[in-house]
């Protein structure tokens, strides 16, 4: 009975080239056929070349070299860039406070709260890239609040408040 089933090979793994069998179907997908998951994985395996010394590499994890040695190689010719971005906000929003607290003085522009530490910057047209002077106000965060939040308060127009 044993006989019966045994099957006479009809194609070949594409790896090992072992003779093996598949039924017609499978062969007229035309899917890759392995001899079992080890030629599977040898196949689905993608290498790369390491870009120094050229030996490959599983390509994982965006690997370009193949160990620290061919790392430190492929760093020594990069120029990094040793300067500060170009625009970079935190320092100009700083400067431009510094700037205004300069010409304008250490107080509010509407109340006249003198703690310097917590003015805003405020821009009148409400434009954050439109940095001229004539367009900026140095106001505490009340009156800050106030200008963008109490507008549009759910609370407006209530009775009682």
């Amino acid at each position: 009975m044993g006989e019966r089933y045994k099957r006479t090979p009809n194609t070949s793994c594409l790896v090992c080239q072992a003779p093996i069998y598949r039924r017609p179907i499978e062969l007229r997908r035309k899917q890759r056929v392995f001899c079992g998951s080890r030629c599977y994985g040898l196949a689905s395996r993608k290498e790369t070349p390491c870009v120094v010394c050229g030996v490959l590499i599983l390509a994982h994890k965006r690997a370009k070299t193949c160990s620290r040695v061919c790392a430190n190689t492929h760093r020594a010719g990069i120029k990094y860039k040793l300067s500060l971005p170009r625009k970079d906000k935190v320092k100009d929003q700083r400067a431009l406070k510094l700037r205004l607290m300069d010409q304008r003085g250490t107080k509010c522009e509407r109340c006249g709260y003198s703690k310097k530490e917590i003015l805003h910057v405020h821009h009148r047209d409400r434009n954050r890239n439109n940095n001229d002077l004539s367009n900026l106000a140095l106001i505490c965060p009340n009156c800050h609040y106030e200008e963008h939040y109490l507008e549009n308060s759910w609370l407006s127009g209530k009775v009682g408040f």
